[in-house]
């Protein structure tokens, strides 16, 4: 048989593409599973963030020339970056809301939510990361708390007049077993 006409050098252009990225697959496995990384930042997406300040634009597009589609007046308030363009972030709040923050007005301190979307609801702070342990506070839905640390179950959290330990489930601005020191 001629080399030119191997059943596999005789694919179609598309079908090459395809064989040679599960041939980088097998080879290479652990860059597949990797995390996407921000091509600015070089820094993982998604990830948490908190606004800086108590006025902040949410825009439609990365540019002072898109509209206006929300302004957020809570400094401290965690949002998830998406994506990263140039100067501009693109972040979703905890309602889903999405679109592009100017990256000076995000800071990479950790803050979280309560229970951000069960209105009415409690959330108990313990002195210690146990539901059995001492009560160190009741917090409303939707209170910004300070991440200090998670173990991927607790986190120890903190603000206005009140520190503890909170089941890291509750928190809307820590991922699912994250772990921060």
């Amino acid at each position: 048989m001629r080399r030119d006409r191997h059943p596999i050098l005789m694919l179609l252009p598309g079908r090459r593409a395809i064989l040679a990225m599960a041939l980088a697959l097998f080879l290479a496995p652990g860059l597949a599973l990797a995390d996407p990384i921000g091509p600015v930042t070089k820094l993982p997406l998604p990830r948490f963030a908190s606004l800086k300040t108590d006025r902040v634009n949410l825009r439609e597009g990365p540019s002072k020339d898109h509209a206006t589609k929300w302004v957020y007046q809570r400094a401290g308030l965690p949002v998830e970056i998406t994506a990263e363009f140039e100067i501009w972030r693109k972040v979703r709040d905890s309602e889903g809301v999405e679109g592009w923050v100017l990256h000076s007005l995000l800071s990479g301190r950790r803050t979280a939510l309560v229970t951000p979307n069960k209105k009415g609801e409690t959330s108990k702070i313990y002195v210690r990361p146990s539901a059995s342990d001492e009560l160190a506070a009741t917090l409303q839905a939707g209170v910004i708390v300070n991440i200090r640390n998670c173990d991927g179950s607790w986190c120890l959290v903190d603000g206005d007049g009140f520190k503890g330990y909170v089941e890291q489930v509750k928190l809307w601005g820590v991922y699912p077993d994250e772990r921060i020191e």
